[in-house]
């Protein structure tokens, strides 16, 4: 029973409980997220040891086959899943914290700040992600990648991992900048943020105090929005050989391993179905709980788009 003094964060977090299907997205993230932490320890299986057993069908030896170097396929999509939940998570919060600077200095300063942010924004939603992050992954590989190869060769996967949570989440702030500078223009006609602004309050305390807890929720629910895509574009890029590369592993490329393994002569299903299914249950759920989180702290509009 919800009282009358319930605050904004409890009635939202009622309303997101009683989302059945938001819940079981939410469980669904939570398991997969402990099976990719600590399941390949469990399992005590080396994900890049080659085997005896290549492509094997799934058995009690492999309770998902192995792939063409005999290698586990099911320690293989702990892996990968633990790398493209990480690489959307990071994706993510780069987006995140791009995204809200740009919406809140052009939201509260308006004027001609504004608008040639906002142009800003138009002219890179005009680019393709894909070619910008193309171009970035390639920077990478032309400027430091070298100078690592030859000093810390063991660290250089690590670096480009994390170059491409950089690029990725680089071109993932552009729809978040546009949703807070819109909330920030209506917010700052609020009384209390007239008021915060006519007593002198400081731009920093002025945004941690006053805006920043008032833009929460519009962020947390397109924060977990954004993570979908982020893992989609690494999916796709791995897929095309730009991302991951061997021997790590990606979601996306253990689906372009299978991928090539399918002929007229022979199909491995394996090699795609388990870690394809593994992806659209991560993203199906993932868009449960961003769903169920603007349906809670946005309900009104919600309520209006349904109508």
């Amino acid at each position: 029973m919800i009282g009358p003094s319930s605050s904004p964060g409890r009635l939202a977090l009622e309303r997101f409980l009683r989302d059945r299907m938001a819940v079981a997205g939410l469980v669904v993230l939570v398991l997969a997220a402990l099976a990719a932490g600590i399941g390949p320890l469990l399992l005590g299986i080396d994900p890049d040891r080659a085997g005896d057993l290549a492509l094997a069908p799934p058995g009690a030896a492999h309770w998902m086959g192995t792939d063409i170097h005999g290698r586990d396929l099911l320690a293989r999509v702990l892996i990968g899943t633990r790398i493209s939940l990480a690489v959307g998570a990071v994706g993510a919060l780069v987006s995140l914290m791009i995204g809200v600077a740009w919406g809140v200095v052009a939201g509260a300063a308006g004027g001609r700040t504004d608008a040639w942010l906002m142009r800003v924004v138009d002219g890179l939603q005009a680019l393709p992600t894909v070619v910008w992050v193309m171009l970035g992954m390639t920077l990478f590989e032309a400027g430091l990648a070298g100078r690592f190869a030859q000093r810390w060769p063991d660290a250089l996967p690590v670096l480009r991992l994390a170059a491409m949570m950089i690029c990725l989440g680089s071109v993932s702030w552009l729809t978040m900048a546009r949703v807070i500078r819109a909330q920030t223009l209506v917010l700052r006609q609020r009384p209390f943020l007239l008021a915060a602004t006519a007593l002198g309050v400081p731009p920093v305390r002025w945004f941690l105090r006053h805006l920043l807890p008032n833009l929460s929720g519009v962020i947390l629910v397109y924060l977990t929005l954004s993570v979908p895509s982020v893992v989609l574009y690494e999916s796709f890029l791995s897929f095309l050989g730009l991302g991951v590369r061997p021997p790590q592993a990606s979601l996306g490329s253990l689906i372009a391993d299978g991928a090539s393994q399918l002929n007229p002569i022979r199909v491995r299903w394996w090699l795609l179905v388990f870690p394809a299914g593994l992806m659209a249950l991560l993203l199906a759920a993932l868009n449960s709980v961003g769903a169920g989180l603007r349906a809670a702290f946005e309900p009104r509009r919600v309520d209006g788009l349904s109508a």
